[in-house]
């Protein structure tokens, strides 16, 4: 059974003179200095800590922002699908109607034309929005909103 260290609260052997106050790893009287941090740099640490806290904040913040962006951004996909999915039966209808080959083929090109010009401008849209959303986000992070 161990001995009684009579300087400690614990039943630890008694051992070469270095016996500890009880005041544990956080105590005062520890290599620590007294904050829980090595060589007692408790403002530097106090500062760095709040500095990581502020960041983690920060980033939280971001987060929920991401998460709202990425819903708009959902959205407006939606949009562009629903208007490329109506211009499509447009032209579908006028193709039904159509009097002749030569008029199908006439909306078939229209048709075309229009829908590439239609997806740079859809894409070009999206990227803005990504491009945005990713200079807030950074903003955010590093706080130069």
């Amino acid at each position: 059974m161990a001995e009684q260290n009579p300087g400690n609260s614990t039943s630890e052997p008694a051992g070469d003179g270095a016996a500890t106050t009880g005041a544990g790893i956080g105590g005062a009287d520890n290599a620590f200095g007294g904050d829980g941090m090595p060589g007692g740099s408790g403002d530097a640490a106090g500062g760095m800590a709040e500095g990581l806290r502020a960041a983690g904040e920060r980033m939280r913040a971001a987060g929920g922002q991401i998460a709202g962006q990425g819903s708009e951004l959902g959205l407006r996909m939606l949009d562009q699908a629903e208007t490329n999915t109506r211009e499509a039966f447009r032209m579908m209808r006028a193709a039904a109607q159509a009097h002749d080959m030569t008029e199908v083929m006439r909306l078939q090109s229209e048709y075309l034309r229009e829908q590439s010009t239609r997806s740079v401008a859809q894409a070009r849209e999206i990227g803005e929005l990504i491009a945005s959303f990713g200079r807030a986000t950074i903003g955010q992070m590093t706080g130069k909103s």
